[in-house]
């Protein structure tokens, strides 16, 4: 009687499991279908990458933050496709890119680091035969977006820094979500549990931190795609990449003074996902040369919030990078 008791509790247990993932396939098949590849699927050393290309004039490189994809940068493409060819990407793990096979496994807890990110986008980005890049990170891909200068300085025009993680923090802590997720045993349980059963009011309050101060733009969750972020694959992956951020950073923080060329950073002084205090302050000072705009009332999306900013530190970092504007076409040119 006991053993049955036992073989039942273990059966529901397993179909349990199987249900969870079940769900979780379900949602990840609607959440494709509804926002599949709007680029090409390219390969770059075995791995395959999402990459868009509009616009034309001299190369420009847009790197998303954690949890995102390409499409955050939206907004900001009518303005840039007129004056660059504007390369987008969804970063390794994230959006529609896959990550390198050695880190697709649940049970291996490691992540790309932003070096070898910016070695896979680079290599990409280079068979356009443009020439170098200026390159835009936000957030972590303002981390991707400095590895990308230290590991190819020939590939790289220009950097522009918008709310940039690029320090260590104090402590090296964030929160338990992120360190339970990258866990294996976290992410064959818990990861696939918040992808079945995620309701769009978390999603919300999840952006509405991102954006605080300001509002998510109306219709900003359907616009990227947010429920990608959620498929148990992206979610894991990161995880698994901003649990290993501090120690990444710690390693390329002390090179940034070899930086030898424009960096114009733009970041909120309201911004409490990555504080201007701890990241763009010190990073100003530690690059030669590098300018500063600070966004009084800004978080962290000034993308979104103070879009002009941003485009104007893409015309301050292209005009020191010697690209000058088209006679009568308003594009610009090396």
């Amino acid at each position: 009687m006991a053993a049955s008791a036992v073989i039942a509790m273990a059966s529901a247990k397993i179909a349990a499991y199987f249900g969870i993932h079940l769900r979780a396939e379900r949602r990840e098949t609607r959440a494709e279908a509804e926002h599949p590849p709007e680029g090409e699927m390219i390969e770059a050393d075995g791995v395959r990458l999402h990459m868009k290309v509009e616009g034309s004039g001299p190369p420009l490189v847009l790197l998303h933050g954690a949890g995102g994809n390409m499409r955050d940068f939206e907004p900001l493409l009518p303005q840039l496709a007129a004056q660059y060819t504007v390369i987008r990407f969804d970063r390794p793990g994230l959006g529609h890119s896959a990550l390198p096979a050695r880190y697709r496994s649940p049970w291996r807890n490691a992540a790309p680091t932003p070096a070898e990110q910016a070695r896979l986008m680079a290599g990409a980005a280079g068979r356009l035969g443009l020439g170098p890049a200026l390159v835009l990170g936000q957030s972590y891909g303002g981390a991707v977006a400095l590895a990308w200068a230290l590991e190819h300085p020939g590939k790289t025009a220009g950097l522009v820094l918008v709310s940039a993680a690029s320090q260590p923090w104090p402590g090296g802590r964030l929160g338990p979500l992120y360190p339970i997720a990258s866990h294996p045993l976290g992410a064959v349980t818990l990861v696939p549990l918040i992808s079945a059963f995620t309701p769009r009011k978390v999603v919300d309050r999840a952006l509405a931190a991102i954006f605080a101060p300001q509002e998510p733009p109306a219709g900003y969750a359907a616009m990227i795609g947010a429920r990608l972020s959620l498929r148990r694959g992206a979610f894991r992956a990161n995880a698994r990449q901003v649990n290993a951020l501090w120690s990444a950073l710690a390693a390329m923080a002390p090179c940034y003074g070899s930086l030898a060329l424009p960096v114009e950073m733009v970041h909120g002084t309201a911004d409490r996902v990555v504080p201007l205090d701890i990241h763009s302050a010190a990073t100003v000072r530690a690059i030669p040369g590098a300018a500063l705009a600070e966004l009084p009332g800004i978080g962290h999306m000034p993308h979104h919030a103070a879009p002009d900013a941003v485009l104007g530190a893409v015309e301050r970092a292209a005009a020191r990078a010697g690209w000058h504007p088209r006679p009568g076409s308003g594009n610009v040119a090396p």
